[in-house]
């Protein structure tokens, strides 16, 4: 596999990085509070596709179900898994270190640095880029922006090359809410920008999930030289993308999990200089992405799997905890038209046929 096709990120543009999913054993009883049993041989044969197509992959993230569904000793295992596969191909690989290996309820902000430097140990060990995920523990313990401050500088000086920061918005995860110390959202960017301005050398980006066009370029422009804005923007990413006059936006995505053909040749022709072909190409997905992301934002997961059984890529529509049920039968309706629409069915006889057998819950 050549260099810059391979790793996603060598010569290229833009990075571009696909949130991956992960594939739940259709045999093992995957339902609500029960430990991730996931399908390994299907999960990484998804994984070099997404490396094949020229792609980086960001791995053990929400779209892989941290949090709804996948337990750590199985992030544990995925991680270590990707990581080594990645190596076999020199594919680009970053994975998420989080602290959800802590036991619900309240935790000391030592024990959250403690459980965030035991995954950010297994990241390195695994090769990885390491993001360091928005905590749900962090956003309930912290007072205010001192408290994030205090435990991202702790492990920013541990980490063993920049990191990827992670702002999930609360449309992903009700959870983390007021993250970065404050509820306003004009004080959580000053905050982030606080952090990322004092540790700028041991940053490598910050991926920003807000669905917040021009916050992102707001924020995008006053990032330190050197520091990237990697949009995780389901709903504007191709003029994010694209860029304006002072800058653009990398990406690191969900959907380009859905739609990595597309977001591949997009990238080519965006590579080439050709701006109005990448938009030509992508702009023709955001229906898809906006329906597959629409409220509830976080049951996104459940439409990125289902296209990837329509597309072939796992025998069963199932999820880890059970989320196959997290949409509606009109909802995922839509999602197989809006996908013929936007040209992502590999195959749209296969597409049709599996439809028939969700339809006849026969999935």
């Amino acid at each position: 596999m050549p260099g810059g096709a391979g790793t996603g990120a060598t010569g290229r543009s833009r990075v571009f990085y696909a949130a991956a999913h992960v594939v739940a054993d259709p045999s093992a009883d995957n339902g609500p509070g029960r430990p991730a049993v996931v399908d390994w041989d299907a999960t990484m044969a998804f994984r070099h596709h997404l490396w094949s197509l020229g792609l980086g992959i960001a791995d053990a993230m929400d779209t892989a179900q941290r949090g709804m569904g996948l337990d750590w000793a199985a992030t544990t295992e995925l991680i270590r898994r990707s990581g080594a596969e990645a190596r076999s191909v020199g594919g680009t690989l970053a994975c998420g270190a989080g602290t959800d290996q802590l036991a619900p309820g309240a935790h000391s902000l030592a024990g959250i640095e403690a459980a965030y430097a035991e995954q950010l140990e297994v990241v390195q060990e695994a090769g990885a880029k390491v993001i360091l995920m928005a905590s749900r523990a962090l956003a309930a313990a912290a007072s205010g922006p001192a408290d994030y401050q205090a435990v991202y500088g702790k492990l920013l000086a541990q980490a063993e090359q920049p990191v990827i920061l992670h702002w999930l918005g609360d449309m992903f995860d009700p959870a983390l809410k007021g993250y970065w110390g404050a509820p306003d959202l004009d004080d959580a960017t000053e905050s982030a920008l606080e952090l990322i301005h004092a540790n700028a050398s041991k940053i490598d980006g910050i991926k920003v999930s807000l669905l917040d066009e021009a916050r992102e370029v707001a924020i995008r422009r006053r990032l330190p030289d050197g520091v990237r804005l990697y949009t995780g923007d389901d709903f504007n990413y191709p003029q994010l993308i694209a860029g304006d006059e002072v800058g653009y936006s990398d990406a690191l995505l969900g959907i380009f999990d859905a739609i990595a053909v597309p977001a591949a040749k997009a990238l080519e022709l965006l590579d080439s200089g050709d701006a109005a072909g990448f938009r030509a190409i992508l702009d023709p997905t955001v229906p898809l992405a906006r329906h597959i992301f629409g409220a509830p934002t976080y049951h996104y997961k459940t439409g990125i799997v289902f296209l990837a059984w329509l597309n072939g890529h796992q025998a069963r529509f199932r999820m880890v905890g059970g989320q196959e049920t997290s949409r509606s039968r009109d909802h995922l309706l839509e999602l197989h038209r809006l996908a013929g629409e936007a040209g992502v069915l590999a195959d749209p006889d296969l597409a049709a046929h599996r439809l028939a057998l969700y339809l006849d819950g026969a999935a």
